[in-house]
């Protein structure tokens, strides 16, 4: 299979050592250094793009593999603003898009797990709960996707929550939290590759499961290994439709 990296920043070249290692080639680099490269013509050498560019330049680099009839995997988050418009092009134009916050499989793993226990957790509304996730300084956005997606999890299966705010610690914030609402509250420190928490509180004890990435690999291999599942198929996917769980 040969895979068109956009973005070749660290998690790039991360992805790039997982491709070869699983037997494909890597055709076409874009980092910010080469952006003339980024063409139609180089983009339809390929079979696959993986995308974990920035939030800005995400929604332009999957319309540029859609002209390109090139499906798109994208690790990239802060654009899920553009998610539903996105859907509807990708279907009516017969195009390929895999998504997600997270392609770590111990993160889809805790993602299910969350779920579970969310849809136990709202028979007892002595317990309120709240997401906490800790990053490196780098990242961009916030709260990271993979605590936004924990979140709707939780939102999905407890009657009592509505939405989700975002607290970015050491940044002014409101503190009235009201009862409907759940709190993701985002860390940020250096050399932290993913934390995150998924805390239920009440007077008497906590319940807390959490995910800890120790590096950026496992996000990478999930990556590569989405893109050789989304190979010749069309449609609009996320990264979910890899797994099978069961309740």
């Amino acid at each position: 299979m040969k895979i068109a990296l956009l973005g070749y920043g660290k998690m790039g070249q991360i992805i790039e050592r997982f491709v070869t290692e699983r037997g494909h080639e890597v055709v076409l680099k874009i980092g910010i250094e080469n952006l003339n490269d980024f063409t139609i013509e180089n983009l339809k050498q390929a079979d696959v793009a993986i995308d974990f560019s920035a939030p800005d330049a995400a929604v332009s680099n999957i319309y540029k593999c859609f002209e390109a009839k090139l499906p798109i995997v994208v690790g990239t988050t802060g654009w899920y603003g553009e998610l539903q418009k996105i859907k509807n092009d990708c279907e009516s134009s017969n195009n390929t898009l895999l998504y997600g916050s997270n392609f770590s499989i111990g993160v889809n793993i805790f993602f299910h797990l969350n779920k579970v226990l969310a849809k136990l957790m709202n028979n007892y509304p002595a317990y309120d709960v709240q997401v906490e996730e800790i990053h490196h300084t780098q990242k961009l956005d916030s709260p990271s996707g993979t605590a936004m997606t924990l979140a709707e999890g939780i939102i999905d299966e407890m009657d009592g929550k509505k939405e989700w705010v975002n607290e970015l610690v050491g940044t002014p914030f409101e503190d009235k939290i009201n009862a409907d609402q759940l709190l993701i509250e985002s860390h940020r420190i250096e050399n932290v590759p993913g934390t995150h928490t998924v805390v239920y509180g009440s007077e008497v004890d906590d319940i807390e499961i959490k995910h800890t990435a120790h590096s950026r690999a496992g996000f990478a291999l999930g990556a590569v290994v989405a893109a050789e599942w989304v190979q010749n198929k069309r449609g609009f996917y996320s990264i979910a439709d890899i797994f099978n769980f069961k309740d």
